[in-house]
């Protein structure tokens, strides 16, 4: 949506099934239903119904690329040394092993912080409160019962929201697959986190902070 024609790179565009006004519909929707009331024992449904309007397009998406040899033949001929991707979503992770590449994460985030379970960080759930949860990181026992609870959830999630990359990784790379093992073949993680509402937590080495970016072009702040 924001990523335009520039002189630092050549974009390639390949065929979806699905228009301009459906995309821009589905992202407004996911936006404005971030907004909506809800509480402790319907977030996790919400949120995972929420989330589900976007990444249901954002599999056609993968889909659609990994089926189109000639993309994916110019992918293979230029002989990247690299391949720079948001990794959640999980196209850009079997992609990489496609074409045999390391991989560079430019992250913000994962459902349930799924991305300390993937690069094995300590992540502990007695300090570190769960998505949907709403705790702070001074909870009393009662929700640091509950926050462990909530933490069994993550595995489930990611396996709701992604196990069908499963099956296209499986189809692409003429093996079975297990997700989780190609998002720890070592890669560089930028982390775009904002310091000011993120948790104090350990990473891995290979884990950078590097604030939070986007795509727009920096502005000038009034007095």
């Amino acid at each position: 949506l924001l990523l335009k024609e520039s002189k630092h790179y050549t974009r390639k565009i390949y065929p979806v099934p699905f228009d301009q006004e459906e995309l821009e519909n589905r992202f407004r929707a996911f936006g404005n239903n971030h907004f909506a009331e809800r509480w402790l024992l319907n977030a996790a449904l919400m949120e995972y119904r929420n989330t589900m309007i976007v990444l249901d397009m954002y599999f056609t998406n993968c889909q659609s690329l990994l089926e189109d040899s000639a993309t994916l033949s110019f992918l293979r001929e230029s002989k990247f040394d690299a391949l720079f991707t948001d990794p959640a979503l999980p196209c850009g992770v079997i992609l990489a092993e496609y074409l045999g590449l390391p991989s560079v994460y430019l992250f913000r985030g994962f459902p349930c912080s799924l991305e300390h379970a993937i690069s094995r960080s300590p992540n502990p759930v007695s300090h570190i409160p769960r998505c949907y949860t709403q705790f702070s990181d001074r909870m009393t026992f009662p929700q640091r019962v509950a926050n462990y609870l909530v933490n069994y959830l993550e595995t489930y999630i990611f396996y709701l929201l992604y196990s069908k990359y499963e099956d296209l990784a499986s189809d692409i790379l003429k093996r079975d697959v297990y997700l989780p093992a190609l998002y720890r073949k070592g890669p560089l993680w930028l982390l775009r986190y904002d310091f000011v509402l993120e948790y104090p937590r350990p990473v891995m080495p290979n884990m950078v902070f590097i604030g939070g970016t986007n795509c727009k072009k920096k502005g000038v702040l009034s007095q």
